[in-house]
C-alpha cells in the first residue's frame, strides 16, 4: 500500500491501473464474484471474546480506509456498512502473498481470514492469515468531502458523501424506518397496500403542473401522476375495498425549494365509512408514533419554530385566521377585494388567478406564524375541489391540513362522492386551465362515471417525504439519495416535446 501524497489525480489513476495490470499478470482476479465474508465488522466487536476463546478463524471483508506502518508489518482499517475493524498484516503470515498486499490501495475492497486478538491498547483486531483482493479501486477517494461547498458536486457524487460521512448514511436508515413504521401502522389498522398507475391520460388528486411524455406502443401522450393514485384509490372504494393505502413516487413539474422537489415519495390512504374527523384522529396518532419510533422524541425545531408533537393538537379555522391576521373576511369579500388585499401585502398575483388561488395566496402569507402541531380546518370550497361540503355551511369543506412550524405537512378531507357536484367542480377547474392556470385539475369523466355507480362515504389523507426532511430540519434534497442534477457540461434549457406536439 503506497503513499499517495503529492501526486496529481491523473498520476494516481495511472499508478493504480498499473497495479491492476500487475495483479492480473499474477493470474489473480481483481474483481471476484463472491466472498467468504461471515461477520460484519460491528458483529466481530460484539462477540470478540467468544471468538478469542474458541480460537476460531473467521472471514471478514470491507473497504480499506486507513493504514499505518510499513515494511513487514502493516495495520489497516477495513470498513463495511456496520463500522470499522483493524487488520494486522504480517509478511511472516502471508509469505509470497505479501507481495500482493503491496499492490493494494486505500479504497480497495479486501477479504481477510484470520484470528481475533486484542492489541495492547485494547483494540479488537484480526491477524490476517490469508488476504484476497475483492475490488481494485482505480480512482482514489477524496480525503474529505465536507469541505466541498458545491452542493451540485455533492449531489452528483452522493455515493462519496455516503461513504465518507456515516451521519449521512444514518439519515437514510432513518428514512427507511420512517416509511416502514408508517406502513406497519396502517397495515395494523386494517389498511391494504395497493399499487395504482404512474402513467395517466388525465392527472388528478392535486393542483399541480404535470410532466408530459409519450407512450410509443399506444401512440398517445400521457402524464406522470401528481398524486398517489387518489382517483384510482377512490375507484377501489367503488369496487368494494374499504381501507387502502399506497406509498410510491409522484411527480410535479414545478420549482425546487428547501421543501419541494419534482420527484418524491408520497403516502395516501382512503377509508370508507369514515369522515375527516376520524381521519384527523388517525393521523395524529400516526404522527406521534413516527416521532417516537423514528426520531426518538416528541420535541422538534424547524423553520425557526419549536413544537411538541405529544401535546394536544389545536385547530385553526381557515377564514377566521385570515380575518384575525389580515382583517379580511374571505367568505364575504369580492374577487376585487381579494385582489386588492394581495396587492396591498405585495404578494405574488397573476391576472389569471382564480378566487381559490387568491385565497390560498393570502393563507400562505400568514401560515408561517403558526408553530403547531395543529389542524387547519374549514377550507372554502374554492380551494378544495375534491372535498365534501360541510352540511351546515356549503361554502366550506370537510378538509384539514397538518400544520407544523408554519408549513403544511399533510392534507386530508371527507371525500366528495356526489357525482353531480364533482362534475361541476371539474368543469370549473377545466375553465381555469383554459384561462391559463396550469395547476388547475383536469376534468376526469371516467372518474365521474365511477362515482355514478356509487362510492361510500370516505375520508382520505396524504403526506410526503417532506415530512421526514421537515422533522430533521434539513432541506429535502439532503434527504433524497440521488436528487436530480444537470448532466455534466449541459447548461441548455432547451425543451423537447413529446411526439405529436
Amino acid at each position: 500500500m503506497a503513499n499517495d501524497v503529492g501526486k496529481t489525480l491523473e498520476e494516481l489513476i495511472r499508478v493504480r491501473k498499473e497495479k491492476l495490470t500487475k495483479i492480473q499478470q499474477k493470474k489473480i482476479n481483481p474483481f471476484p464474484a463472491k466472498s467468504c465474508k461471515e461477520y460484519l465488522c460491528a458483529r466481530v466487536h460484539e462477540i470478540h471474546t467468544e471468538l478469542v476463546v474458541s480460537a476460531q478463524e473467521i472471514c471478514v471483508a470491507g473497504r480499506i480506509m486507513a493504514q499505518r506502518g510499513h515494511g513487514k508489518l502493516i495495520f489497516a482499517d477495513i470498513f463495511d456498512e456496520s463500522g470499522k475493524l483493524q487488520i494486522l498484516i504480517k509478511e511472516d503470515n502471508l509469505k509470497k502473498d505479501f507481495e500482493i498486499v503491496k499492490l493494494f490501495d486505500l479504497g480497495d475492497f479486501v477479504e481477510v481470514k484470520g484470528n481475533i486478538f486484542i492489541t495492547k491498547s485494547g483494540e479488537v483486531s484480526i491477524e490476517a492469515k490469508k488476504i484476497r483482493i475483492l475490488t481494485k479501486s482505480i480512482r482514489p477517494l477524496p480525503s474529505k468531502l465536507g469541505d466541498i461547498k458545491d452542493e451540485e458536486y455533492k449531489n452528483r457524487h452522493r455515493y462519496l458523501d455516503l461513504l465518507l460521512h456515516p451521519e449521512v448514511r444514518e439519515i437514510f436508515k432513518m428514512k427507511a424506518k420512517f416509511w416502514q413504521t408508517m406502513r406497519n401502522f396502517l397495515i395494523e389498522k386494517g389498511f391494504l397496500e395497493v399499487e395504482t398507475p404512474v402513467l395517466e391520460t388525465t392527472t388528478g388528486g392535486a393542483d399541480a403542473s404535470p410532466f408530459l411524455t409519450h407512450h410509443d406502443a399506444l401512440d398517445i401522450d400521457v402524464f406522470l401522476r401528481i398524486s398517489m393514485g387518489e382517483l384510482w384509490q377512490k375507484r377501489l372504494l367503488v369496487g368494494g375495498f374499504e381501507k387502502t393505502f399506497e406509498i410510491g413516487r409522484q411527480f410535479r413539474n414545478e420549482g425546487i425549494s428547501r421543501e419541494h422537489l419534482q420527484d418524491y415519495s408520497q403516502m395516501e390512504f382512503y377509508w370508507a365509512y369514515a369522515n375527516y374527523e376520524d381521519s384527523m384522529d388517525l393521523v395524529e396518532e400516526m404522527y406521534k408514533l413516527l416521532a417516537k419510533e423514528v426520531f426518538g422524541t416528541s420535541k422538534f425545531e424547524a423553520n425557526g419554530h419549536e413544537f411538541d408533537m405529544s401535546k394536544k393538537w389545536e385547530r385553526i379555522d381557515y377564514a377566521e385566521a385570515l380575518k384575525e391576521k389580515l382583517e379580511i373576511d374571505i367568505l364575504k369579500a369580492s374577487d376585487k377585494e381579494l385582489e386588492e388585499k394581495i396587492k396591498e401585502l405585495k404578494l405574488e398575483f397573476k391576472k389569471s388567478d382564480s378566487r381559490g388561488r387568491m385565497m390560498d395566496t393570502l393563507w400562505k402569507s400568514i401560515r408561517t406564524s403558526y408553530a403547531g402541531p395543529a389542524f387547519l380546518i374549514n377550507h372554502p370550497v374554492e380551494v378544495s375541489p375534491l372535498a365534501k361540503r360541510k352540511e351546515d355551511n356549503p361554502k366550506l369543506t370537510e378538509r384539514y391540513q397538518v400544520i407544523l412550524a408554519g408549513s403544511e405537512i399533510g392534507n386530508g378531507y371527507s371525500e366528495l362522492n356526489d357525482p353531480v357536484d364533482q362534475r361541476e367542480r371539474f368543469e370549473e377547474q377545466a375553465k381555469l386551465r383554459e384561462s391559463g392556470d396550469e395547476e388547475a385539475q383536469m376534468n376526469d369523466e371516467d372518474f365521474v362515471e365511477a362515482l355514478e355507480y356509487g362510492m361510500p362515504p370516505a375520508t382520505g389523507f396524504g403526506t410526503s417525504e417532506r415530512m421526514f426532511a421537515f422533522l430533521l430540519d434539513k432541506p429535502i434534497r439532503e434527504c433524497v439519495l440521488f436528487p436530480l442534477v444537470r448532466p455534466k457540461n449541459n447548461k441548455s434549457s432547451k425543451k423537447s416535446s413529446p411526439k405529436g406536439k
